[in-house]
């Protein structure tokens, strides 16, 4: 049997809508990658890529054109920042996390906004993808939230937040409907995400510059 028709097998269905092995084991990958990047561990990449591959034949078989792609750039994202979090775990112990500056913030709603018309609009055009302009800002929305994630900045929850948003109906109109229901766990990981890394955060959201003394905590034993 080819191998995406073993990993497009499915194990249940959901609201009488088959569930795949590739979307069953890509999204307890998924939720794994989460739990692990909340407690800022480094096996939250290798996870990442591992089940990013798994919902890569998902995608494939629920014809997400940018769905799939997505998952292919999640990958080589995933290794740029495995290499970032170690360099950092190297020189510091630990990944310290930080709120962004504004200059960074306006550069990430800038690529999500023009990347998303850019890339929904070659989908479209293409006929690569049934929902162009949602699959491109699940696309692109990822990419960000990833550079966000590796250069370890607390707003890569943000615009997780706002991928999972639009990412839940889109998954279920697709068929996809065990990846819309991990979306919802995906909700409250983030926002469980946003709080810790704020408190560790050794800086203000209003100054990033400026230090704070008393929003980090060290890492436990």
């Amino acid at each position: 049997m080819h191998i995406l028709d073993l990993l497009n097998t499915p194990v249940f269905t959901l609201g009488s809508v088959p569930v795949p092995w590739s979307d069953l084991l890509g999204n307890i990958a998924a939720i794994a990658t989460v739990f692990l990047a909340l407690r800022r561990n480094i096996l939250s990449w290798p996870v990442q890529i591992a089940g990013s591959i798994l919902l890569l034949s998902a995608s494939i078989g629920a014809g997400l054109g940018g769905n799939a792609s997505r998952q292919v750039v999640i990958i080589a994202a995933a290794i740029w920042g495995w290499t970032r979090w170690k360099a950092a775990k190297e020189e510091a112990g630990e990944v310290q996390v930080r709120w962004g500056t504004w200059t960074e913030r306006i550069v990430l709603v800038l690529v999500l906004g023009l990347g998303t018309l850019g890339f929904g609009a070659l989908l479209d055009w293409g006929g690569w993808s049934w929902n162009p302009y949602p699959d491109a800002y699940i696309f692109i929305g990822s990419l960000v939230a990833m550079v966000a994630q590796g250069r370890a900045i607390v707003e890569f929850w943000l615009v997780w937040l706002a991928v999972d948003l639009v990412g839940i109906p889109l998954a279920v109109s697709g068929g996809l409907l065990f990846s819309g229901a991990v979306y919802l766990v995906f909700l409250v990981m983030v926002v469980m995400g946003i709080v810790d890394w704020s408190r560790r955060s050794r800086q203000r959201i209003s100054s990033p510059h400026e230090i704070a003394s008393d929003v980090s905590r060290p890492d436990p034993e």
